[in-house]
């Protein structure tokens, strides 16, 4: 079990910059789900990351840049054109073909090399026939799927997962050789080296579309931030379930969405010192 219980971000001294926080792309997005690529680099702003990078289809930029001012987008051929130390991948992308290139590109590419991935959502669905792709990728590994999307990458009932999540998390972890943030209630973070967490915040309120978007962000943002990448899951679960029930307690379980939720990552940032 993970022991570490403070969970702050690195302290920011008065004469650094931007560069010092972090360089995070997050490819994502696609007709009709540009939302969800907007929630997770806004995650990534939210906890500190000094630059953050949205690439998005290329019919989708403009209006991407208008959505998230404070974000750089550019089109998904563009990628290779930027050096990002932290990549998230996943939110709102699509299954087809041509994604399933992009994802394989990504992370087996000899030009971004980033200290981490963290993959979410269509990420895992665009493997999922194909699973020891995940095997391939250069750099350090952090899967985020709820059970429905760990029951596709691995081939195992939604059953027999909920009934033994701890297990299963670490099973997968070993298997692909990284870290497995396991969404739900209690969220379980374990590596492939037996470590392992289960998150205490949080609420029922989070079961709303948006919400794994925002944890995909957070967590790249942390990472993006020199945080080791467990502790960087860690930290960006119990952050985000923190955010939640702040959230929860001013809008309610059944009115807060996932934005609201964004909005509280700073206080629950601050809770914690």
């Amino acid at each position: 079990m993970w022991k570490n219980k403070i969970m702050r971000l690195p302290k920011r001294k008065k004469d650094s910059h931007k560069g010092d926080y972090g360089r995070v792309l997050v490819v994502a997005g696609s007709s009709g789900m540009l939302g969800a690529a907007v929630l997770a680099s806004r995650g990534a702003l939210r906890v500190g990351a000094g630059l953050t990078y949205l690439a998005v289809p290329p019919e989708l930029v403009n209006f991407a840049n208008t959505m998230t001012p404070e974000v750089i987008s550019l089109p998904f051929d563009k990628i290779e054109s930027i050096k990002p130390n932290v990549i998230a991948v996943g939110p709102g992308l699509s299954v087809n073909n041509n994604m399933k290139n992009l994802m394989l590109g990504i992370l087996t590419s000899n030009v971004l090399c980033p200290s981490s991935f963290t993959l979410d959502a269509d990420a895992l669905n665009n493997i999922a026939d194909n699973p020891d792709i995940l095997c391939q990728a250069k750099g350090t590994l952090i899967i985020t799927p709820h059970p429905g999307e760990l029951s596709r990458l691995i081939n195992t009932s939604i059953e027999e997962i909920q009934s033994k999540r701890v297990e299963v998390a670490m099973s997968t972890a070993k298997r692909f050789n990284c870290i497995v943030v396991l969404k739900g209630y209690q969220t379980v973070v374990a590596d492939a080296k037996g470590k392992v967490y289960v998150n205490k915040s949080g609420n029922p309120g989070m079961a709303k579309g948006g919400m794994g978007d925002v944890l995909t962000g957070v967590i790249a943002g942390i990472a993006g931030q020199n945080v080791a990448a467990f502790d960087a899951a860690v930290m960006g679960v119990y952050y985000h379930g923190l955010a939640g029930d702040l959230a929860a307690k001013e809008k309610g379980e059944y009115a807060m969405i996932a934005s609201d939720l964004l909005e509280k990552i700073p206080d629950a940032i601050r809770k914690c010192y």
